[in-house]
């Protein structure tokens, strides 16, 4: 990516968001472009630039970091920052690129950096890709591999990259790719996300049984979150 990434940094106290904007310029490839002490202000930041990256604070008054990342429909990339090992967990759930517990040093934020950076370089671009085409390309193992959408049976995320599996192949490729970003790039017709972890292609389901998705002896789990819509895609084509 010969591109900066446009970034920002929330946190309420002073010295700690002083201490991350400098890290921040440091970096050649990051342009900060606002330093937020609440989330009203990193809203204001994102709804006028095109922010790629946040570096968040998680626990803030009114609306702490983790609240503030769930509410955004369209989120950049978010590395958590804080001093509280115990939100880790949530941290993961909302595909956060890394977190980091207080104090750190500029080379943990580096490495961070360099992590958005690695995933933004192979998120695939849908207007570039998927506008009239039946494939798309993507970057698993040193390779360039063309992936014919017919062939996707389903995809699992992983903490920072995804496995894709194809139709005929044991071994799934594994891509680093965000999961939201994977998603919003699938042609909706053809696949849905039915977990936080998986994604199906809708024309490879063959069974469904108690509230799972039968791949051979995969059985994917339909998350609470998206039972309702897959439900319904489901009702719509039931013989009565």
């Amino acid at each position: 990516m010969s591109e900066t990434i446009n970034c920002i940094a929330i946190d309420d106290e002073p010295l700690a968001l002083s201490q991350i904007a400098a890290y921040i310029k440091r970096v050649p490839f990051l342009n900060l472009v606002a330093t937020c002490a609440d989330a009203f202000e990193a809203t204001q930041a994102i709804s006028s630039t095109d922010v790629k990256l946040m570096f968040v604070d998680i626990n803030m008054p009114d609306l702490n970091g983790m609240e503030f990342v769930r509410s955004l429909s369209h989120r950049p990339l978010v590395v958590f920052t804080t001093a509280y090992s115990e939100y880790a967990l949530e941290g993961f759930k909302v595909e956060a690129v890394d977190y980091l517990l207080k104090p750190f040093g500029f080379g943990e934020l580096l490495s961070a950096a360099d992590k958005a950076r690695r995933r933004l370089d192979t998120v695939v671009a849908p207007t570039e890709t998927l506008s009239s085409e039946d494939s798309v390309f993507v970057k698993s193992d040193f390779r360039t591999v063309c992936i014919k959408f017919d062939d996707i049976k389903y995809i699992e995320g992983m903490s920072e990259y995804v496995r894709i599996y194809l139709e005929g192949d044991e071994k799934p490729l594994m891509p680093l790719l965000n999961m939201r970003s994977l998603e919003e790039s699938l042609p909706a017709d053809r696949f849905m996300r039915v977990h936080r972890s998986y994604i199906v292609n809708l024309r490879k389901i063959t069974e469904i049984t108690r509230q799972r998705i039968v791949f051979g002896n995969k059985l994917i789990p339909i998350g609470d979150n998206y039972k309702e819509r897959f439900q319904e895609y489901i009702a719509g084509r039931l013989l009565k």
